[in-house]
This record gives structure tokens, sequence and C-alpha cells, in this order.
């Protein structure tokens, strides 16, 4: 019975993902100033799953008229007073994605951690729990660094292909934060929503159309492409420039550290940068700086703020499961390792949150598994026969997906594949 549902989930999955966006570092707040997390943490809620599992809570309790997702997010280990978590309700996006943010979390300086997590609990409005999700983990600091970064301390360097949020203030007012977002494929400045851009190293030897990506810390100076994570939307090439006192240092080769002040000069143009008006994007004119040749003089709308951003995402699909246990703790797989072969290969799945009620399922076949430890499941690996007598005599390569199912029948799914290949 199993194996007919999962057969059917794999020809149409039906999975429920949590997306939660989160800044690296935390700025702590001191005496009673409370320094609000920037950018704002967010969660998305993604999938045709949540649509299907509210229709199926409605058809058993009859009364429920409207069937709402709701959550907190606090830090974790504060105790769970919800007094000190940030209550959610999420709005659906034209996407059709929930989306919602806590713009009121921040840490204060009686907490003497030097990195924690954020702890995001989810429940329907009949008050039907949903599970508890985690964040990467958050680095303290206390203010950001004015010294020259040194390669040391790599913990607030930014290197090539992380993720970065860009936000600007005017006037330093928090009231007038923007943040650098992409809609309907443009740029464009926003008071509530956020991107994560993927900031890469670009060759500047080559023709523009084609810039191969590099490796290492981004310096000041260096040629940088901004490609927004869920989009895909690109900025052309940039040089990105430090800020100081409102002018753009054409000079300073460092490397950058979180919460700096940077402008992005267009490559190629004539003291054109990056700048947001309102809420549009637009390019701005710096003009030479009559007492110092290096530097260019900006306006308060082309000096941004860059900081590293994380994203860990959750799926899971409630499709066949049979129980109302929370779907948490959601196994995350980071990695795979391939030991011995032919009739006795062994496959260690290597991650987090695992537990002693999941068995790893290659596509529909079930795989015998071992319960190591929260970031180990071994599996012996199925023979390619499993899938059916044909397979064993063809001549090509056949890749399967790899799936974490719970005793109930929950599903965990993954883009991790596991690949047969001829002898």
């Amino acid at each position: 019975l199993l194996r007919d549902g999962v057969r059917r989930y794999l020809q149409l999955p039906a999975d429920q993902t949590v997306l939660i966006l989160h800044a690296k570092v935390a700025q702590k707040s001191y005496g009673n100033e409370k320094r609000f997390f920037c950018p704002p943490p967010c969660v998305y809620l993604t999938g045709p799953g949540w649509k299907l599992k509210q229709e199926q809570i409605k058809a058993r309790d009859l009364g429920e008229a409207s069937l709402q997702v709701c959550g907190y997010m606090g830090l974790d280990s504060m105790g769970s007073s919800l007094l000190e978590t940030q209550k959610l309700s999420f709005e659906e996006q034209p996407d059709s994605k929930g989306f919602s943010c806590a713009k009121a979390l921040y840490i204060s300086d009686a907490d003497k951690r030097k990195h924690f997590r954020l702890v995001l609990k989810l429940f329907f409005s009949n008050g039907q729990e949903i599970g508890t999700f985690h964040s990467k983990l958050i680095k303290v600091i206390s203010k950001p660094s004015q010294k020259k970064q040194s390669l040391k301390n790599t913990d607030l360097c930014i290197s090539s292909g992380s993720k970065v949020s860009l936000f600007n203030r005017l006037r330093s007012q928090t009231v007038s934060t923007r943040y650098l977002s992409v809609e309907g494929g443009a740029f464009i400045a926003s008071a509530r929503q956020w991107a994560a851009f993927t900031l890469h190293l670009a060759d500047e030897r080559c023709a523009r159309s084609e810039f191969p990506l590099r490796e290492g810390y981004i310096r000041y100076g260096s040629v940088v492409q901004l490609i927004c994570t869920a989009t895909g939307v690109t900025l052309p090439p940039l040089i990105i420039r430090k800020v100081t006192k409102q002018c753009a240092m054409l000079d300073v080769d460092e490397p950058i550290s979180q919460l700096h002040k940077c402008a992005f000069q267009l490559q190629g143009s004539d003291r054109m940068y990056l700048c947001l008006s309102t809420e549009k994007v637009i390019q701005f004119q710096a003009s030479p700086c009559p007492k110092e040749a290096n530097r260019e003089l900006l306006n308060d709308g082309s000096c941004w703020t860059i900081i590293g951003t994380e994203t860990v995402e959750y799926t899971f699909s409630e499709s066949l499961a049979c129980s109302r246990e929370p779907v948490s703790p959601v196994p995350l797989i980071t990695a795979l390792q391939l030991t011995g072969g032919g009739d006795v290969a062994m496959l260690e799945v290597q991650g987090e949150y695992f537990h002693a009620h999941l068995k790893v399922w290659f596509g529909d076949v079930e795989a015998e598994t071992m319960y190591r430890s929260p970031k180990s499941l071994v599996c012996v690996v199925p023979d390619v026969s499993a899938f059916g007598s044909d397979w064993r005599w063809l001549r090509y390569p056949i890749t399967v997906p790899l799936l974490l199912i719970r005793d109930d029948g929950l599903i965990y799914s993954n883009s991790f594949t596991f690949t047969y290949t001829p002898e």
C-alpha cells in the first residue's frame, strides 16, 4: 500500500515547503534600545500540499470555515514564553506563496551568546500543530567592524558565491529602510520584502557576455555580479566601492565586511552608480570630489549596507501520513557517501535532524536503513532489479530520487538523487 502511495506521490508530488531567509549576523542591542534584525527574518510557504492539507482538515472538521497557517518566531533557548516571540500571520502573494516576516526580533546585551538560531513554530488556526523549524546559526556582533578586515577573521568577510542582502537607510532612520528586491522581473526598492542575491566575483579580463565566476573573498574595487536567487534576474557587472562619509573611495582594496556601507558603480560607465529613488532603482551620476581625486561624491540613495544571508528549506508531504503528529524534526540531507559496490553497496546519508523512525527510499523502493546518529543514516543500496526486471539489461544509467519516509507515511523530499550505472 505504501509503495503504491509513494508511486502516486512521485507522479504528482503534493509537497509543503517552509523557507526561512535570515541574515548571517545580528547586531546586539544595548541597554533599553532594540536593534531589530535587519533585514527581518522572512518565512515563505510554498507548494501545492498546503492547500491540499487545509482541504483535508476542513473536510474532517466540518465546522472549520476558514483555516489559516499561523506561527511564532523567536530565538532558541529563550524559554518558550510567547512574550519573547513574535506572532506571524501569513498573507497570500500573487504567486500563491504564503509570506510573513518577523520585524521586531532583537538580541539584548543580557544574552551573552556568540551564536544563536531562530525557532519557528507553525500551526493551523484550529490549533493543530504543524511543526518546529530552525534557522541556520547567526553570529552576534556588537557593531560593524571599522578597522580593515583581515582574512583571518573569515566569519565577517563575504566570499564569492555567497548570498547577500542590500538595504538603504535615508538619514540613518529605520523607518526609511528599503531593501533591494525583484518584482515582475525588475529591480525595485521595497519597504517590506527583501531578496537574497548571489554575489559573484567576475573576471574583468573577459568579454562582458561571458563572465567566468571566480572564487575567493570579495574586496573593494572588484567587479561583481548580483544574481537574484529566487528569480535569476541579474544586474549588469558592477564595481563595488567602499563608502566613507558619503564618498565612494576609488583606491581602497580590502576585504568587504558584514554591515559595511558600499556603492555599486556600473562597470565601464561614467561614474554611474546603482541608486534608489523611493521604490525605483535608478542610476545616479556621482560628481568628482574637488579636494581628493580618489573620491566621488554620492547621494543618500546610492549608499547601500551589505550583509550576508542564509536560506534554509524544509520540504515534506503529508499526503500519505496517517497521524496528526507534527512533521518536525524535518531531516535535511547535506551529503551522500557510497562505499562498496556490486551486491554490497552501502550509502551513508549525512545531514541534520535524523531519527530512528526514518527509512531511506530509492524512488518507490524501500532500503534497509540503520540509524547511526542525528547526522547519519546508513542504508543498503537496493539491487537495480527492484525497479522491475527490465532494468537489468539496460545499457544506460537510471537516476532515482532519494526520499526519507517516516514510519507513519510522512514523506521528506530533497534535491538528492541516486544513479545506477551499467557495469
